[in-house]
């Protein structure tokens, strides 16, 4: 490389510098170890970029947070005393492969088949914030909220109010939530909460001062936890971006509420994400009440980018790969690794009902190319592609066979898979596989099938096929 523009011993300097530059930026990247398309997209992308390209890969970049890791497994080290017991754990009774399927969310997350009580499937914002105002208004002991989204709006300022009147009572409140999904909420609209005695953090908040700022790694769990014995999770948000009687646009989504035993998983990894935040480990009394067993198998798996084993990835794969006589997928952000492609394929191939519902258009045009770039060759497997209509579909929801159902926060793309924090449960219940079947019925019925051969205009395909670079950045 030259610089002609320059004075020749000055634009061999900056020859040399930029080279230099290269060398250590390539060597920054190849250290952190990610797949090796991944590596060279942003080795290809940042050369180009000399200053930057530097800072990009700085803020935005996939950090392996060590020393991040190493604070989440202490604080996990002093939570565990407090975890709950699992002596009774009812994998035995179910089908070899979900027993299978158990053995290996319980080696990559260390929470093991549970047990709960009941089961509700709440469908859509307006259901799932009825059913948290209802839970946390009878609240005794404590109530604890993790999100990536809160928004002080039509649905975040009652919710707030809710979490005030709990503290006032005295019952034990912390909220946690995410910088970059809530910048909206600032202290003065939390202010009443924590003068009742409510505690509020933020996870990974940006510091211009902090040395290795973590921009990219997000806090992407949906977690309510009341009196240890009642757990929301699932894909909603506390904003009325949400709610479908507030906002006529709103995402179209899905959430559960779990009681029972299996709730102390869902508890251990909020105290671990508070513990991680605040630098305060919980060791309140109450955070593990004696529960009954349920009749419902069930299990609740985290992933994150602390750890190694990508277990919500390993979660899809390995259920795709068992599946004997469906697989229905509906996500909003659907960006498949390889692997991921292969999976789905393969289970095509051999004659599994596959089925991947996405949303028409998505609030991202680069996920919306990207996405429809993988279209032409998973239908030609034989996978049946729907693009829901009426409005954004936010639901993470797989249904594999007829006894197996997993609903979270995780999308299908590398980022939920290997950069945010993430929570799913896994219920080996045939009575709420029925229901999530039922559920995606009625999504077939507001959708799109994608046609094989697509009509797309060369313009298009050429935008999808740039599009599709770019997901290993995605």
């Amino acid at each position: 490389m030259t610089w002609p523009a320059l004075p020749e011993p000055l634009g061999v300097a900056m020859s040399i510098a930029w080279l230099l530059y290269i060398l250590a930026l390539s060597v920054w990247i190849v250290l952190q170890k990610r797949p090796p398309l991944s590596t060279l997209a942003w080795i290809l992308s940042l050369a180009a970029l000399p200053v930057l390209g530097f800072l990009i890969y700085f803020y935005l970049g996939p950090q392996k947070i060590r020393r991040q890791r190493m604070r989440r497994q202490r604080m996990r080290s002093l939570q565990s005393s407090h975890a709950p017991n699992n002596e009774n754990s009812p994998q035995s009774d179910l089908p070899w492969r979900n027993q299978l399927l158990g053995r290996l969310m319980r080696a990559t997350t260390g929470m093991p088949v549970s047990t709960a009580t009941a089961v509700e499937l709440l469908i859509g914002g307006e259901a799932t914030f009825l059913a948290l105002h209802s839970a946390i208004n009878a609240a005794q002991m404590h109530v604890h909220v993790a999100v990536y989204t809160f928004h002080p709006d039509r649905v975040g300022l009652p919710m707030l109010e809710a979490l005030t009147a709990a503290a006032k009572r005295g019952v034990r409140v912390r909220l946690l939530v995410d910088s970059v999904g809530s910048p909206k909420l600032r202290r003065r609209h939390h202010r009443a909460l924590r003068n009742a005695g409510g505690e509020v953090e933020v996870f990974h908040p940006f510091r211009l001062a902090t040395l290795k700022p973590l921009l990219n790694l997000r806090l992407h769990r949906k977690i309510v936890v009341v009196d240890g014995a009642i757990g929301f999770t699932g894909g909603v948000n506390i904003t009325e971006d949400e709610n479908e009687r507030l906002n006529h646009h709103a995402f179209h989504d899905l959430h559960l509420r779990i009681d029972g035993q299996v709730v102390g998983w869902l508890q251990t990894l909020f105290a671990e994400d508070w513990a991680y935040a605040s630098k305060r480990p919980l060791a309140d009394s109450e955070l593990y009440p004696s529960l009954p067993a349920g009749s419902i198998a069930a299990q609740i798996v985290g992933s994150g980018p602390e750890g190694l084993w990508e277990p919500i990835h390993r979660l899809h794969l390995q259920a795709i790969a068992d599946a004997r006589e469906r697989v229905w997928l509906a996500t909003p952000y659907f960006v498949p690794g390889e692997a991921a492609l292969f999976a789905l394929s393969n289970a095509a191939l051999r004659g599994v009902d596959v089925r991947v519902t996405v949303p028409q258009r998505t609030d991202s045009m680069v996920v919306t190319f990207a996405a429809r770039s993988y279209f032409d060759e998973l239908t030609e497997a034989g996978v049946r592609i729907y693009e829901y209509q009426p409005r954004m579909l936010h639901c993470k929801t797989l249904l594999v066979d007829d006894d197996c159902a997993v609903i979270g926060s995780a999308n299908f793309d590398q980022r939920s898979f290997r950069l945010n924090f993430e929570v799913c449960a896994v219920l080996y219940d045939a009575g709420i596989a029925n229901q999530l079947a039922e559920e995606f019925e009625r999504g077939y019925s507001r959708a799109k099938r994608v046609a094989r051969p697509r009509s797309v205009d060369p313009l298009r395909r050429l935008a999808e096929a740039f599009a599709r670079l770019l997901s290993p950045l995605l």
